[in-house]
């Protein structure tokens, strides 16, 4: 096998920064997200500006669609979003949860 020094756990300061840290990140995936459905609803869907941010904001969140879409550029955008959004969904779960996830399997290694 291979061996390695054990660290010690980080600080609540360090670890509350790295949560918001990653908080930040996962927001500002969040925030990128919105404004390609933004823009795609918009430009394929030919919905309004703010009918184009309800309906993103609702796919991204996983509450469904709200408006209709009637062109066949915005049904393609729309099933594509729609797939994408459950996978951005599921990795900021990810990112907002690592934080305490390594935490926890490092306190669980040190008492080994």
């Amino acid at each position: 096998m291979y061996e390695h020094r054990k660290q010690p756990l980080a600080t609540k300061a360090t670890f509350y920064q790295r949560v918001l840290k990653n908080i930040f990140i996962a927001s500002l995936i969040m925030l990128l997200c919105i404004l390609i459905g933004v823009a795609g609803y918009h430009y394929w869907g030919e919905a309004s500006w703010i009918d184009s941010l309800h309906n993103a904001a609702m796919i991204l969140s996983g509450m469904g669609p709200v408006i209709e879409i009637h062109t066949v550029s915005g049904k393609l955008f729309s099933s594509i979003y729609a797939l994408f959004s459950g996978v951005v969904f599921i990795t900021n779960v990810g990112i907002i949860l690592a934080p305490a996830m390594h935490r926890m399997f490092h306190r669980l290694h040190l008492e080994e």
